[in-house]
């Protein structure tokens, strides 16, 4: 198992590193998770329903005030430093990491007029990155909290986690939905969040039974393929909702598809098959986790696999062997489901399992995925963890 350290240590260790680099004490600390989705993939984008949750690994960022014209941004993890200019123009030449922050300084000063100042700062992160867990929400939402501590300016949680959104799709230039900003801005400790991705509505689901954990395995994979399925898929999705009549997957139903599916090609019929019955699933997993139904939480869970690997086709080999594993264990040996969560390609699976089983799982699993595919995957387990904070502000 996995232990990142925690976010009082890396805390501790981000104000170390700004006062060592800087050479004086960051007056203001801020930090938001990433995210694990439990069910609900790929239906944000087309309006649906999605049940993520903050998981206990932390972006954090240690800043202070300063004088000059751009931002000095330290990343830790690739111990790199940056110059950010904070007005409006080019972008191109910045490294990738850094276009996800200056597209939040831009989010904030051309839509709301708040004009961050010049400062530097510190980047570190527990989240893994490149692993669907979104590392690149947490930092976009760490430095919207920064911006709004800075400045002594803020906007209500849903409006910051569009903002973040807005960042990415400008900054970094993928179409993304709501559901990763959302979930770093609006997630509580101990619950689930139940998100309308149409109305952007809220309810957060209680998940703080003792006796379950959420496990979340790494396949420590991440398949580059053309580098444009997510865009294609909810092209393809786009494309269905219109042939279908709809505005969005979120209005059709199973059986308005099986109604018109002969004007469907094959691809666009599964695609929309998956959307829709995804969307389904992760009502009714809400609803089965508020009565504590675990069976059919799992039954739902190993579904939605299912589709994501055989509809939407964003599986990989190596997601597919960390869920067969799962399944194989069983409930009589302490897992409730497994399906992969995120985008897709590689990246994580998450399950649901006994508190008292979550180490011999893992291990079970995780030795079973190096046995066929001779790949280490890391495991770990989290509570549903607290969205963004400020931690220090002087």
């Amino acid at each position: 198992m996995d232990r990142a350290p925690s976010l009082a240590t890396l805390t501790e260790q981000t104000k170390a590193a700004f006062e060592k680099r800087f050479g004086r004490p960051a007056s203001i600390v801020v930090a938001a998770p990433g995210r694990v989705n439990l069910i609900g993939e790929h239906t944000d984008y087309n309006d649906g329903f999605v049940l993520p949750m903050a998981i206990d690994r932390y972006t954090v960022l240690a800043a202070d005030e300063s004088r000059g014209e751009t931002a000095r941004l330290y990343s830790s993890l690739v111990e790199e430093q940056q110059d950010v200019p904070l007005s409006a123009g080019d972008v191109s030449f910045l490294p990738a990491w850094t276009r996800y922050v200056r597209g939040v300084f831009d989010a904030y000063r051309d839509e709301e007029g708040i004009q961050t100042p010049v400062f530097d700062a510190v980047v570190n992160s527990s989240v893994p990155l490149g692993s669907g867990l979104s590392s690149s929400a947490a930092l976009e939402v760490a430095t919207a909290t920064l911006v709004e501590t800075l400045t002594g300016k803020s906007v209500s949680p849903v409006r910051k986690g569009l903002l973040c959104q807005l960042a990415e799709h400008r900054g970094a230039g993928v179409p993304c939905g709501i559901m990763d900003q959302f979930s770093s801005v609006l997630c509580t400790a101990g619950h689930l969040m139940l998100l309308d991705c149409r109305s952007q509505e809220t309810k957060m689901v209680p998940m703080n039974d003792p006796g379950i954990q959420v496990l979340i395995i790494n396949t420590n994979v991440k398949h580059e393929l053309t580098g444009g399925e997510y865009a294609e898929r909810r092209g393809q999705c786009e494309s269905a909702a219109k042939i279908l009549g709809v505005p969005s997957l979120r209005e059709a139903s199973t059986s308005l598809l099986e109604e018109r599916k002969s004007s469907l090609d094959d691809v666009h019929f599964r695609r929309a098959r998956h959307v829709i019955g995804e969307i389904e699933r992760t009502i009714a997993a809400a609803s089965a986790i508020e009565t504590s139904n675990w069976d059919e939480v799992g039954r739902l869970m190993y579904a939605s696999h299912e589709s994501l690997r055989d509809d939407y086709e964003v599986s990989c080999p190596e997601l597919d062997v960390l869920v067969q594993a799962a399944a194989e264990l069983d409930t009589e040996q302490g897992v409730i489901g497994s399906r992969m969560t995120g985008g897709g390609f590689g990246g994580c699976t998450v399950s649901l399992v006994r508190t008292d089983a979550v180490e011999s799982i893992a291990q079970a699993i995780c030795d079973r995925y190096l046995e066929q595919t001779g790949i280490e995957a890391t495991a770990f387990a989290t509570p549903p963890a607290q969205g963004a904070m400020v931690i220090t502000s002087n």
